[in-house]
């Protein structure tokens, strides 16, 4: 038997239903906030994502699907959806066009790390990307944006927020903060030894618990910032308090890709084991230069699926039971339900049984199905011209005539 690869899971059955809640609940709500949709490549040049998320990061230094393809092309699977999304913009030369543009998409992405639960080598996220606005303004409506796509899910999370500063405020910490790596220098691991040449302030991303222990110490980026970055980080607690949106001030937040400047942000759930947190952006103004185009704002965030179903799928038992269930008990009515189902499908979710089984067995497969209401017929019912109803959410039962079925369920 051939199975699929470590690291990568079909999603089908009730998964895919999920999958596909989660799907349409986000872009739903994206499009309320003027977004709209755009699909990039899954392969890119490799050159794409050593620009964007940078040299110092794990993605690009353990964790990209690279390889050389038949045409001699440096090539590797997305491992995030931003650096496409921007590859497109500019490509599109919309960064010298002007104005505000903003974008959904969704899709699979794929990073070559050990899979453990929350953390698949091929994963699927949700993102959005607004380009050409300045305004602190609109890293509030991302937040605000994610924030109601969570709540829609009921998804309980926790939101914290930090502030990366503008250049001039990340030139004057990372002196204080090269300063102090260096003091304890033969303390830290080996990659934050090679982030601290690289990209200092990614050592504040280590996972190692003694590196962690040493950063507790660590100059804070809030004592260095600018005051434009300062008023950006003030006007965005404001504007969160004023929407009702609770939040924590994480000063060790930094997200985990090379290119994020001031708002930093990240959503956690208690739910989901060590992977806690589910959804996380902030504003990237560099980036679009960075890939060769002209200077462009941008701010934008991915929400991980994967993350998100896990944690809905430990609740399916508390999910509400969705559509309906039609069958037969009897062969003679089994083209009777058939035609009714057609009817049922013009309006409601319908799963027919083309086979006549007792009644105990057509109610464990409705309950595998997870429908709500079981309608079923029988010789003395279709005779009466009436059917067996049944809510198999609350267990209210009744025998009803066919031609109530409709004004019943609608």
């Amino acid at each position: 038997m051939i199975n699929a690869l470590r690291g990568m899971k079909d999603i089908m059955h009730t998964k895919g239903e999920l999958y596909e809640k989660i799907i349409n609940t986000a872009q739903n709500v994206a499009k309320n906030y003027g977004y709209t949709l755009i699909k990039t490549p899954h392969l890119e040049q490799t050159t794409l994502f050593k620009r964007s998320v940078g040299e110092s990061s794990d993605i690009v230094g353990k964790e990209m699907y690279q390889f050389i393809d038949k045409g001699e092309n440096d090539v590797c699977l997305r491992p995030e959806g931003t650096a496409g999304v921007v590859r497109a913009f500019i490509e599109a030369k919309l960064d010298k066009a002007g104005g505000v543009y903003k974008y959904f998409y969704h899709g699979s992405m794929f990073r070559y790390e050990r899979p453990q639960k929350g953390r698949l080598r091929e994963f699927h996220q949700f993102g959005v990307e607004c380009f050409g606005e300045a305004d602190v303004k609109e890293d509030a409506s991302v937040i605000l944006m994610l924030n109601e796509i969570l709540n829609k899910l009921n998804i309980k999370t926790t939101l914290k927020i930090n502030s990366l500063g503008d250049a001039s405020s990340m030139a004057s910490y990372r002196k204080k903060l090269i300063n102090f790596l260096n003091d304890h220098d033969d303390k830290i691991c080996p990659d934050c030894k090679r982030r601290k040449e690289l990209n200092p302030i990614r050592v504040l991303d280590c996972k190692v618990d003694s590196c962690q222990e040493i950063y507790k110490n660590a100059p804070i980026m809030s004592d260095s910032l600018s005051d434009e970055a300062k008023n950006d980080f003030n006007k965005l607690q404001e504007i969160l308090n004023a929407s009702g949106v609770s939040y924590e001030i994480d000063t060790k937040l930094v997200r985990g890709l090379d290119y994020y400047c001031k708002t930093a942000f990240e959503f956690v759930s208690d739910e989901i084991g060590s992977q806690s947190a589910v959804a996380g952006g902030g504003r990237y103004d560099r980036l679009v230069e960075y890939l060769g185009g002209r200077a462009s704002y941008g701010v934008g965030f991915a929400m991980g699926v994967d993350r998100i179903m896990e944690i809905l799928d430990s609740r399916q038992n508390e999910c509400e039971r969705d559509g309906i269930y039609v069958c037969a008990l009897d062969e003679e009515n089994v083209d009777f339900v058939f035609s009714l189902a057609t009817k049922l499908r013009q309006n409601f979710k319908t799963n027919i049984s083309y086979k006549a089984k007792k009644l105990q067995k057509h109610l464990n497969d409705a309950d595998k199905a997870n429908a709500k209401i079981f309608l079923c017929v029988g010789e003395n019912e279709r005779k009466n011209g009436e059917i067996f109803y049944k809510n198999l959410q609350n267990k209210d039962e009744k025998t009803i005539n066919l031609s109530e079925v409709e004004k019943i369920l609608g």
